[in-house]
């Protein structure tokens, strides 16, 4: 094995009297699939971020959330705007954090090494990941109850299945459930620009279905709808759980606002970020909200019931073969929300933890293994599990956030040395003490505290939906304020003079 290399800056050199730091990348920080982007190579434009967000939004997990305000009692305009304010909420953090991945072309564990250091940068990456296998593990249970309740419309006789369960789920949930499964392993595992065409090729088709979908409640409620469910909120009342709602959309985001620059990092340039994040957020939440209160409002005037999620109205349709396409652009969707927001996370975790065995198709196996072992359907029906564990570690990534934006943006001033994020050299700009960034830590750890307590204590349900906001702010000013090595460079190295190792 011989190693070619280009040259390399590495900014340390250009100072007078600093030592000269190591050109080589470690291999226990470098990995072809951790290697920044190149510029040349990178194929997201402005339609692919569109086509993102056109599947993430409109996932069921989403939809029971929406329809759960209009059940509470939020009226229709209520709840339009409430999404109105989180769009410009995500499209304000989406876009910082978006700009990092286009700029450096580095996947969000290495991005963390600016701010915890090359080891402490797996504290943020771990948590972002085991969330994330979680709800793929759940997500893709859900899916498969859709396919089942398809399968048993379509072929009576596999009803029987569902008379013997093994761990939890029946015999057709589990052949369900595998094939989705095998069928999302086999799409990550080539990688990020198949799981672009894939998003872009959904995108329509679950649009058209969703506006289908509502056309046929409006015809069977004679294009009207319930305004609302009885409302008991006025004044001020109102005015704060619309902004709640708000807070508490961003907080299911907290999870892809992390880790966005996973995708950004092939982004053709931050203008393709920007008109995708500006067309694709605003646009596709007021759709979703307007599908939502459409769907909630015309069912609620039918019976006076109030859906759980548009699952239920689909499973309603009287005509078999529109039942079928409604139930698998469903499944479309729901593949395409998990491939974004719970795959490719957990993927880069494990490549991040293992560079020198796993590689993107290994490690997309691992974590599909590990959300198949965790028996996601147990998960979903135990309320103390959602609530408190994933509901728990949902609550740290908002100070994760906040101190990766506090140092990126406020310290480095959007300065950063990329071939130093792959050094162990201890001179270099991020190894920080035996590489990890004591300022990080001690940010963090007392953030996250107050951010999981005011999340999880029933004492503070008044301002529980505030948690990842309250964790960010808090994060980012003690960040800032607490002491600790110097962090804003002077070099403004990119990826593309990194050495990269070849055989």
């Amino acid at each position: 094995m011989t190693t070619a290399q280009t040259p390399v800056r590495t900014g340390k050199e250009a100072r007078p009297g600093a030592s000269a730091v190591s050109a080589d990348p470690s291999p226990r920080l470098y990995s072809p699939d951790l290697a920044p982007t190149q510029k040349a190579g990178r194929s997201w434009g402005g339609y692919s971020v569109f086509t993102l967000w056109a599947n993430d939004v409109h996932s069921l997990g989403n939809y029971a959330f929406a329809i759960g305000l209009f059940a509470l009692g939020m009226g229709v305009w209520d709840i339009l705007g409430a999404f109105v304010l989180a769009s410009v909420f995500l499209f304000a953090l989406l876009s910082l954090s978006g700009y990092m991945g286009s700029k450096t072309g580095v996947p969000f564990p290495v991005m963390s090494r600016i701010a915890f250091g090359i080891r402490g940068a797996q504290i943020p990456a771990v948590i972002r990941g085991g969330v994330a296998i979680a709800w793929f593990g759940i997500q893709t249970y859900l899916a498969s109850a859709v396919l089942s309740a398809l399968a048993v419309s379509l072929a009576p006789g596999l009803a029987s299945w569902q008379d013997t369960t093994v761990l939890g789920l029946d015999l057709l949930g589990w052949a369900s459930f595998l094939v989705l499964w095998v069928v999302q392993v086999l799409i990550v595992s080539y990688g990020m620009d198949v799981i672009r065409k894939y998003v872009e090729v959904a995108a329509p088709a679950v649009l058209i279905t969703f506006v289908a979908l509502a056309i046929w409640m409006l015809t069977r409620a004679d294009w009207s709808i319930a305004m609302d469910a009885g409302s008991p909120f006025t004044g001020v009342d109102r005015w704060l759980h619309i902004l709640e709602a708000a807070a508490l959309w961003v907080v299911i985001y907290g999870t892809f606002v992390l880790n966005f620059c996973d995708f950004t990092r092939s982004a053709k340039s931050n203008r393709s970020i920007i008109v995708g994040n500006l067309v694709g957020i605003p646009v596709n939440m007021l759709f979703f909200a307007g599908i939502v209160v459409v769907l909630s409002g015309a069912q609620f005037k039918l019976d006076g019931q109030v859906i759980s999620n548009p699952a239920d109205i689909v499973q309603a349709i009287p005509n078999t073969p529109l039942l079928a396409l409604a139930s698998l652009s469903l499944i479309v969707l729901t593949i395409a929300v998990n491939l974004m927001a719970n795959f490719v996370a957990p993927v880069y975790t494990l490549v991040n933890l293992f560079p020198r065995k796993l590689d993107f198709r290994k490690a997309a196996v691992v974590s599909a293994l590990l959300g198949l072992v965790i028996l996601p359907w147990n998960l979903y029906n135990s309320p103390v599990v959602v609530d408190y564990f994933l509901g728990g570690l949902g609550a740290l990534l908002g100070p994760a956030f906040g101190i990766v934006m506090a140092d990126y943006w406020i310290l480095r001033r959007t300065r950063v040395n990329v071939p130093h994020l792959y050094s162990e050299d201890p001179e270099a700009t991020y190894a920080y003490r035996r590489g990890v960034n004591p300022r990080a830590v001690a940010a963090l750890v007392p953030a996250a505290a107050v951010a999981v307590v005011i999340a999880l204590v029933p004492a503070f349900s008044g301002i529980a939906g505030f948690s990842w906001f309250i964790g960010a702010l808090l994060a980012a000013a003690l960040y800032l304020l607490l002491p600790g090595r110097g962090t804003a460079p002077l070099e403004d190295i990119d990826g593309e003079s990194i050495a990269v190792p070849s055989a």
